[in-house]
């Protein structure tokens, strides 16, 4: 029986973010990508992919989409057969971070979604400025084009409104791949380090050269390390 493995985009990202993955991992597998762009809350992305793809998943989540996948193994635990989390985190939202994500959805409700990407892909990305990376800087602004303020919004709400899953994860028995960019700085790897210690048996990969996008940054190294993760054998 084909394992089905599901991607899950981050913050105003797509499917281009994952190209990479889902092409090496469908000559396996049936890979399926996710929507999170319909939903204001977590919990709601989470449920919406658990009733539009049935049965037994392989979650791989991106940053936004690491804690979907956090929120679906929480409502439906024996239906994740493995879990990925790449450049993401865990904690409930901090003091001042409402203010620069706030004002970030006001810009591209004011100015418009390029100057969103203008603003927020640059930290993101390792070698953003790079003479060679020409072609990731264009796919990635139109990326973030491709969605509206709209979905800005509902994003932003539902990450500004995120739980503390830390204590969920002592609990998760399914495999897990813990893994970020080492120059990720919104995410950084010692923050990977302390999810991965508290996930039991979970598998740490840190991809060198790397900033936030690992995906589509190292994406060589991201498959390898999915396909890897692919093979461990799920508990049950």
């Amino acid at each position: 029986m084909t394992e089905t493995v599901l991607l899950i985009p981050g913050l105003l990202s797509d499917g281009v973010v994952w190209e990479h993955q889902a092409r090496a991992l469908s000559a396996r597998c049936d890979v399926r990508m996710a929507d999170v762009t319909r939903d204001a809350s977590l919990d709601g992305m989470a449920q919406r992919v658990l009733d539009e793809v049935p049965g037994q998943l392989s979650v791989a989540g991106h940053s936004m989409g690491g804690r979907v996948a956090l929120e679906m193994v929480r409502i439906a635990p024996e239906r994740i057969d493995r879990l990925a989390l790449l450049d993401t985190g865990v904690g409930p939202r901090n003091e001042t971070e409402h203010v620069s994500r706030l004002a970030l959805v006001e810009l591209g409700e004011s100015e418009g979604m390029r100057t969103v990407a203008a603003e927020w892909l640059p930290p993101m990305v390792r070698h953003w400025d790079a003479e060679g990376s020409a072609e990731l800087r264009a796919t990635l602004t139109a990326m973030v084009e491709r969605m509206n303020p709209t979905i800005h919004r509902a994003q932003i709400q539902a990450l500004l409104d995120r739980t503390d899953a830390e204590p969920m994860l002592a609990a998760i028995t399914c495999p897990v791949l813990v893994a970020v960019g080492d120059s990720d700085a919104w995410s950084p790897p010692r923050q990977h380090r302390e999810m991965a210690a508290r996930i039991p048996g979970a598998q740490l990969v840190i991809f060198p050269d790397s900033g936030h996008f690992s995906p589509i940054e190292a994406p060589e190294a991201v498959t390898a390390a999915l396909v890897e993760w692919m093979t461990r054998t799920p508990q049950g």
